[in-house]
């Protein structure tokens, strides 16, 4: 994968398109999720194909960018092979929880995870790569936990969902930051692992009545486009990474949450008091981090 982009470099439109669809497809997955629900299919049965079918998606990534040799070279190394068995338990959790809170009517409360996301990230850069955190982050910050803690206060299960979300992914990143696969490679190879998983939960499913893949037409066709659905929006991310400076990359974050909330209000989720008090003070944090992102980067720009 090479270099990102020096924060001073022009905004390469086909990238900032790319970035766009990217979150635009993250943000509206649970739309996809609930469709297959209503089909038929479990929140279980929806992890298991998204899970399995991106292997074969990925592999033809991997295969049209050219990058079968760094595949091989990542699975001859024990070390980087360890790495991404644990990014892949992660993702897996992260993916997990994801669908299951889409179809236990808690879209909501997801959207909320993906707010603290790049909150969260901020701070486990400066607390593990010591990274430098500018004051309006730090009000970002203060805001977001103020957030978190009057959700604590109106009721602290109802933090369950955002904060393995958030932490799952935040730690993620933090393993694919230390390993040396590219975007495409680590995704394949930790597909080639939670492959078999994938496969004997369906089998599971199955042997107990509970499977509608190769069944009704329509659910089946949504369960497989899950894997492409799945690995294109990480592909474009890839393509965006590249042609964008990092902290642009970072503002467009926030398009996915923002789309998640308003999927889970179209999807008749409702915000009681506490909740919508916590969600003004993320809110809030997310917009003081996305403008002192914007305001970096226009200096940067100007010099």
């Amino acid at each position: 994968m090479s270099a990102a982009p020096a924060p001073d470099a022009a905004i390469d439109r086909t990238g900032l398109v790319a970035a766009l669809v990217c979150y635009g497809v993250w943000g509206l997955f649970p739309l996809m999720f609930h469709a297959a629900g209503a089909a038929g299919a479990s929140s279980w049965e929806i992890v298991g194909c998204r899970t399995l079918f991106a292997a074969p998606v990925a592999a033809l990534l991997v295969l049209v960018t050219g990058r079968v040799r760094a595949t091989l070279a990542i699975l001859s190394d024990p070390v980087q092979t360890l790495q991404l068995v644990a990014s892949a338990g992660f993702v897996a959790l992260n993916w997990s929880v994801y669908v299951l809170a889409v179809g236990a009517h808690q879209t909501l409360a997801a959207s909320l995870g993906y707010y603290l996301n790049p909150l969260l990230n901020a701070a486990v850069g400066a607390f593990l790569f010591r990274e430098r955190i500018s004051p309006m982050a730090r009000v970002a910050l203060g805001l977001a936990a103020v957030g978190v803690a009057i959700q604590a206060v109106g009721a602290i299960g109802a933090l369950l969902t955002p904060m393995v979300l958030a932490a799952s992914f935040s730690t993620y990143g933090v393993i694919r930051r230390q390993s040396k696969a590219d975007a495409q490679t680590g995704l394949l190879v930790e597909c080639l692992f939670l492959a078999p998983l994938a496969a004997g939960l369906l089998v599971f499913l199955k042997h107990h009545g509970d499977l509608h893949l190769g069944g009704d037409l329509q659910v089946s066709a949504l369960l497989v486009a899950l894997g492409p659905a799945t690995v294109a929006p990480l592909a474009l991310f890839a393509f965006a990474a590249r042609r964008l400076p990092f902290n642009v990359v970072g503002f467009i974050q926030f398009l996915c949450p923002a789309l998640q909330f308003v999927c889970g209000l179209m999807l008749g989720e409702k915000l009681n008091v506490t909740s919508l008090i916590a969600f003004a003070f993320i809110w809030a944090g997310a917009g003081v981090f996305a403008f002192d992102l914007l305001r970096r980067l226009k200096r940067q720009s100007a010099v």
